[in-house]
């Protein structure tokens, strides 16, 4: 039996991603065949094709791998193991079924010890290996293997399923609901009606949401009135508006419709954020007023890097970050005052801070939840001005091909402080267990 050496480095290692490891060549007892599933993010490594060496011990304690093998268990327990592999990639149902398809434990052990090799350097490889054969070398039954294989699952795999992670595009009724909502009629136009199906769809889409109760809803649409009012805007209408309350004891946005300016303005849906915290340099008060959404401050996307804190200040990767440009905002620190700042609103790191939305802990934008991010640059829900170069014939990079762009796509931020003095239930505070964890330097990562 042939082998070929490769060491697996340490950026490989600190990927954090399942890697592709085969035990042995691929005509070895032990060894399995891996077919790479092109554009899956887990298989980056893994096309790689990594050979694990694991020495002469470890040839040795693979070979009594053998005395494991039973096809009556395997084929007894495979219904198990089945529902296993129903519950993952499609990149790892080849893995597994490449594992199982000769039929024999020792397929199983080889899959678990390629994938802990793939986790570890070389010497501490070869360790896990020959534990795993010697392991496996006792009369142990297909279902145990088979428990085996989904607690290594879900250790090694489940962070690449985290919460937060981009979710696959609705079904077909969710879909037919979203052709729906962007529907014109054969002149260009669209029932207004239409506009508040968007509800559903924020329902759907956005995991963090508040439900504000009808009388609150009433109040904020009136506070949107009058501050559209005291910037000559208080006609508008057609168009969705998005409302925050940067408000201490509130930290939430929302977002509203209404199809023509006699009409009371409606909620579609709301979400915690975090606004402007001030005690420390650099640190604005968010600013209040309406500001304006406009290509003349391009947007732009999150490179879902950390900063010097380890913090990815503009969350994962290829989220949207709305510009609105440099306001007036209200220094935070030393003896106060007005100064510039650059307005923007966007999602922040999804592990650290996302969790800690509700309170104030950013220097002066508005952050968001990156489900929310992505609800309101699919659906164009600030994306007016955008859409007008789009429809003139403007290419704009920052703005994805399969986005669902509503017929009433608007231009305005709004914010507002409501003066609370208690938080309401509606909009609850992070635990003190999360706030106890804010990692050091949550607040300068924008």
């Amino acid at each position: 039996m042939t082998h070929c050496r490769r060491k697996i480095c340490k950026g490989e290692l600190r990927a954090g991603l399942p890697c592709a490891v085969r035990v042995g060549a691929q005509s070895g007892p032990s060894g399995f065949a891996y077919t790479a599933m092109k554009n899956n993010k887990f298989c980056r490594l893994a096309k790689r094709a990594l050979e694990f060496e694991s020495g002469n011990n470890g040839r040795d304690a693979i070979r009594r791998m053998h005395c494991v093998g039973n096809v009556a268990r395997l084929n007894r327990d495979m219904g198990f193991a089945a529902r296993i592999v129903s519950k993952c990639t499609v990149a790892w149902r080849r893995v597994f079924a490449a594992a199982f398809s000769n039929m024999f434990i020792d397929r199983f052990a080889g899959l678990l010890a390629g994938v802990f090799a793939s986790l570890f350097a070389s010497a501490y490889a070869r360790a896990f290996a020959s534990i795993f054969a010697s392991a496996f070398a006792r009369p142990v039954t297909a279902l145990a293997a088979s428990i085996a294989i989904l607690f290594a699952f879900t250790s090694v795999c489940a962070p690449a399923f985290a919460v937060g992670a981009p979710q696959p595009r609705a079904p077909a009724s969710w879909s037919a609901l979203e052709s729906q909502v962007a529907a014109r009629d054969a002149v260009g136009g669209a029932d207004p009606r239409q506009a508040f199906l968007m509800r559903d769809l924020f329902e759907h889409d956005v995991a963090r949401r508040l439900k504000v109760p009808l009388a609150d809803q009433r109040v904020y649409g009136m506070r949107l009135e009058a501050a559209l009012d005291a910037n000559t805007l208080g006609n508008l209408s057609g168009e969705y508006v998005v409302l925050v309350d940067r408000n201490p004891n509130v930290q939430a946005l929302f977002i509203y419709f209404r199809a023509i300016p006699a009409d009371d303005w409606q909620l579609i849906g709301a979400s915690p954020v975090a606004t402007g915290r001030p005690g420390q340099y650099d640190h604005f008060i968010t600013p209040l007023g309406v500001f304006e959404h406009t290509p003349d401050n391009m947007d732009f996307r999150a490179e879902g890097t950390m900063n010097a804190n380890g913090i990815r200040g503009y969350g994962r990767h290829d989220l949207r970050i709305f510009d609105f440009g440099w306001a007036q905002g209200e220094r935070g620190w030393g003896k106060g005052g007005m100064s510039q700042m650059r307005f923007q609103m966007h999602a922040t790191d999804p592990d650290k801070l996302e969790p800690l939305l509700g309170i104030r802990h950013s220097k002066g934008c508005v952050r968001i939840p990156a489900a929310l991010d992505r609800f309101l640059d699919h659906y164009g829900i600030l994306d007016a001005e955008y859409q007008d170069l789009v429809d003139s014939g403007r290419s704009l990079w920052v703005l994805h091909a399969d986005r669902q762009i509503t017929p009433w796509a608007g231009r305005f931020i709004v914010v507002v402080d409501s003066a609370r003095k208690t938080r309401p239930a509606w909009s609850p505070a992070p635990s003190s267990t999360l706030r106890a964890k804010m990692p050091a330097g949550a607040d300068t990562a924008d």
